[in-house]
């Protein structure tokens, strides 16, 4: 201050005359550079916020992405079929093909002159593109999606596996919790869902309702279509239902219709939730062109093996199954030519020769690696692997020619047919080690334990057209002065690691109702059926020790059933480092694109 005095000649003045200025002067400075200063901050501030705002919003542009092929997959099931082969992401996914006409999608762009789809309902500023991995596909049921979102000067991508719903994200699944009428007589006027209005009950159980009950542990999500009934069951996880009315969804009675309490749901939970019907296909026909060439389906995968008429399939825990198959003649076929086939090694040789799929101790093949099995009917003429009806006479229980009905084993019914020798019968049972799926057009037999050598890697799926039966073989026996009917099993327990499922009929135990107490039967994978099969029947079969794989939440077995109604869902997803710059170039590393 006294120096600024003496340079404004302030001194020489005997009063105070000139301070104001030198005060307003060094203020005003100061509020300048204030000013200056709040005024560079604030521009930052709005650039930054601004930056912010488009980060953030290239993320949710990417899920918008995501959520556009969803829904394009669930409106058109063969949504699967396209992509941009050109995007760095679809490299493996070999037979994807880009939409024309109407049907064009500007998210299947790529690189720096590539389209992008812009986000509906924003101001023009967000877009997003995806690019599609359905290299798993046929294998798993799942497509992997990078999709990425542009706003602005950001760009943000993100990794989805989507998956179809269906069967297999429930532990338990059943169309109506009545017993199969092909099987147990029940009257056709059952076959609707109780909210439907099914008949009352008369005589007990008219309708063949079925009820969890004491000791009954279902460690997995269930659903039916129909009002299931609950008495001493336990349920770890949500149970849902397609009763669609407003108070209680499940019927706390038991299986003679008898009032009950009891039911441990989780916590939380005191009744089953409701959601739509899920419709189950009628036949696991469509799984049999998984095992034919000329598909399009074989152009990018090596077709799985058909065997023809009753086959019994036993899985080494080294990787191989052996395979007994008399009446194969070919074991993958033409699928525009009936009359065409090859029956390459990997499926195993057809004949009676030593080794061979006819011999008496079978073919030893590898299991087909994430393939598909199918067991047909035996055909009538017109068909590459017809047998004359001279040569294979259409018998029933008298030698189905892989060992079933075992010497002494009684038939309880002549109708269905158990053992039909021209049936498309499938027995199964083994330590599996791979991927494979094993369906049987009419029915699939559980002949013993059948296990995953590796549960983080093994993955098994069962169906059949008609029933699964665990295997239960009865005899007649001496009781005194009587005959007992016992079980020719010597064991107790069983144990089936597999996604199992009955499209047109039941998973039950096979002559339940004999045998005596069976133990336990652990099911670690999951069921579905159209009717409600019966396991424990007073004193005889097996308790229930269900629980869920969960890895079926997000993977499937190959070429596995899936519901007649398709929605899709996202199973995993997560962001990853950006796929494409602004400009639309794809992001290189060591100069090749990510």
């Amino acid at each position: 201050m006294i120096r600024l005095r003496r340079a404004l000649h302030l001194d020489a003045l005997r009063d105070e005359r000139g301070m104001a200025l030198a005060i307003a002067i060094i203020f005003g400075t100061v509020v300048v550079f204030m000013i200056a200063t709040a005024t560079t901050v604030a521009v930052a501030g709005i650039k930054k916020s601004s930056s912010d705002s488009d980060w953030n919003a290239a993320l949710s542009a990417a899920y918008a992405g995501v959520q556009d092929y969803e829904a394009r997959l669930s409106n058109d099931t063969g949504y699967t079929q396209y992509g941009n082969p050109a995007a760095p992401f679809s490299s493996t996914s070999t037979a994807l093909t880009l939409p024309t006409g109407l049907a064009s999608n500007p998210a299947f762009g790529t690189g720096a002159t590539g389209t992008w789809a812009t986000v509906p309902g924003g101001d023009g500023r967000s877009a997003y593109r995806y690019e599609v991995d359905a290299s798993k596909y046929l294998d798993t049921g799942s497509i992997r999606i990078r999709a990425t979102g542009k706003v602005g000067s950001a760009v943000r991508s993100v990794v989805a596996s989507i998956r179809q719903q269906g069967f297999i994200d429930f532990l338990y699944f059943t169309d109506y919790e009545i017993q199969d009428p092909v099987l147990t007589g029940v009257p056709q006027s059952c076959v609707k869902h109780a909210w439907e209005g099914r008949p009352a009950i008369r005589n007990g159980n008219q309708c063949g309702e079925i009820a969890f009950s004491g000791g009954d542990t279902i460690d997995g999500p269930a659903h039916s279509n129909d009002t299931m009934r609950i008495c001493q069951a336990s349920f770890t996880k949500q149970i849902t239902t397609s009763n669609p009315t407003s108070g209680l969804r499940y019927n706390p009675v038991d299986s003679n219709g008898v009032s009950c309490s009891g039911q441990s749901f989780p916590a939380g939970v005191t009744q089953p939730a409701f959601t739509s019907t899920i419709g189950m296909p009628s036949t696991n026909a469509q799984q049999k062109s998984a095992t034919q060439y000329n598909t399009v389906a074989s152009a990018t995968r090596t077709p799985g093996c058909m065997y023809t008429g009753p086959t019994d399939i036993t899985f080494n825990a080294d990787g191989t199954m052996t395979v007994r198959s008399p009446w194969s003649k070919m074991t993958r076929t033409d699928a525009t030519n009936p009359l065409q086939g090859t029956a390459p090694a990997a499926c195993g040789k057809p004949g009676t020769g030593a080794g061979a799929l006819g011999s008496s101790a079978g073919a030893t093949v590898p299991v087909p690696a994430n393939n598909l099995v199918y067991v047909q009917n035996v055909p009538q003429a017109g068909d590459v692997n017809a047998s004359s009806t001279t040569a294979l006479p259409d018998t029933c229980n008298q030698g189905n020619g892989v060992g079933y009905p075992r010497a002494g084993e009684v038939q309880l019914s002549s109708s269905p047919c158990s053992y039909g020798s021209r049936s498309g019968d499938a027995f199964v049972h083994g330590v599996v080690d791979g991927q494979v799926t094993v369906a049987a057009e009419n029915y699939l037999y559980v002949t013993g334990d059948t296990t995953y050598e590796d549960r983080g890697s093994d993955m098994l799926g069962l169906t059949a057209t008609n029933a699964v039966m665990v295997w239960n073989p009865v005899q007649n026996s001496a009781c005194g002065r009587s005959t007992c009917v016992t079980s020719m099993l010597g064991d107790t327990d069983r144990e089936i690691d597999a996604a199992i499922i009955s499209a047109a009929h039941t998973f039950q135990v096979q002559n339940y109702a004999y045998g005596g107490d069976r133990g336990t039967l652990t099911i670690y994978g999951a069921i579905a059926q159209k009717f409600r099969g019966v396991v424990r029947s007073g004193s005889s079969g097996y308790r229930k020790a269900y629980s869920y794989d969960a890895r079926l939440q997000h993977s499937a077995p190959p070429s596995f059933l899936n519901p007649v109604t398709t929605t899709y869902g996202v199973t995993t997803m997560g962001e990853v480092s950006a796929a494409y710059a602004v400009s639309g170039a794809c992001v290189q590393r060591a100069g090749v694109c990510v």
